[in-house]
């Protein structure tokens, strides 16, 4: 699943979703949480259930991130927005493994009530805190359906007792938890996905210098909140078309030279053994699903204003 890029979209702001359809993100985060107001909960949850497919015809995966289970508010989350489109779910403040296992349960029987091939939905767990940071890897080995372990800065900021406005222009105060949690999804197979970026929208400097940050670091994908960081953030976490054509040619040597049982080569004048030839074979494979990707958004021509004209008529 490529997830480089994964804006965040009001489940209750219709204009948004809109908007969203067209975009060239990897991913669309339908939140519930966080950007809707206690009072529009409901509405939202419609909004988001009758916006998904439509999302889904643009190209990129469609999350939905639903609110944090001490809430008590996921279960009526999910009974709305498990359905055909639905990619994933994101939680919110996920901080030990049982919130995951507590999910997955809830989402299997939303997958059941919804007619859905049981374990189809993927989760994103959402890591806020100090707590969930120090246990980023048990969150991330949870269950099978973690997909990706997604950093969220703010909130953890705050539960350190800081302001996210004081946070410094070398970041170090985050490094540790990026660290964590790059370390823990890592280390349990799954790819970590970096924080939105919480400076001025207009500070594309310093967007670029910790979005080059987070891979550096590891992560594999950024979350977003605005729609003009999405090219950069897709450009950084792509590799270059020189970078391909060279992992190709040490894919093509490598396994040539096995075939006569030679363990290491020389290519291009440097060492070739197994480990780099594991390296190229991901890249080169990363970049067949990003053509896919590319060919997906290209093909849709289907707005949200003309699915919801044709879609049948939903019961609430």
């Amino acid at each position: 699943m490529v997830l480089r890029s994964m804006l965040y979209v009001p489940g209750n702001n219709l204009r948004m979703i809109t908007k969203a359809a067209t975009l060239a993100s990897d991913a669309i985060i339908l939140d519930l949480e966080d950007a809707v107001p206690l009072a529009d909960k409901a509405t939202a949850r419609i909004l988001t259930r009758d916006s998904i497919r439509a999302i889904k015809y643009g190209g990129p995966c469609v999350f939905v991130r639903v609110n944090a289970l001490i809430t008590n508010l996921t279960v009526d989350d999910l009974g709305f927005v498990c359905i055909e489109g639905l990619d994933g779910i994101m939680l919110a403040k996920t901080e030990t493994r049982s919130d995951v296992v507590e999910l997955d349960g809830m989402i299997e029987r939303a997958e059941k009530a919804s007619g859905l091939m049981v374990g189809g939905l993927t989760i994103v767990p959402l890591i806020e805190s100090a707590k969930g940071v120090m246990n980023a890897n048990e969150i991330a080995s949870a269950s099978e359906r973690v997909a990706a372990v997604a950093f969220g800065a703010g909130d953890y900021y705050r539960d350190l007792g800081l302001s996210i406005s004081s946070l410094s222009v070398e970041q170090t105060e985050l490094l540790y938890a990026r660290c964590q949690v790059v370390n823990g999804s890592r280390a349990a197979g799954v790819q970590a996905i970096d924080t939105v970026f919480f400076g001025l929208l207009t500070d594309k400097e310093m967007f670029m210098k910790e979005t080059t940050l987070a891979l550096q670091l590891g992560f594999k994908g950024k979350q977003l909140i605005h729609p003009d960081q999405i090219d950069f953030v897709n450009k950084t976490f792509s590799p270059s078309e020189g970078e391909v054509a060279y992992a190709r040619g040490v894919v093509d040597a490598f396994e040539k030279a096995q075939s006569r049982g030679v363990g290491a080569i020389s290519f291009q004048g440097k060492l070739v053994d197994i480990m780099n030839y594991r390296q190229a074979k991901d890249l080169v494979d990363f970049a067949a699903l990003l053509t896919e990707r590319e060919k997906r958004q290209l093909a849709s021509t289907v707005s949200l204003c003309e699915f919801f004209a044709t879609s049948p008529t939903r019961r609430i």
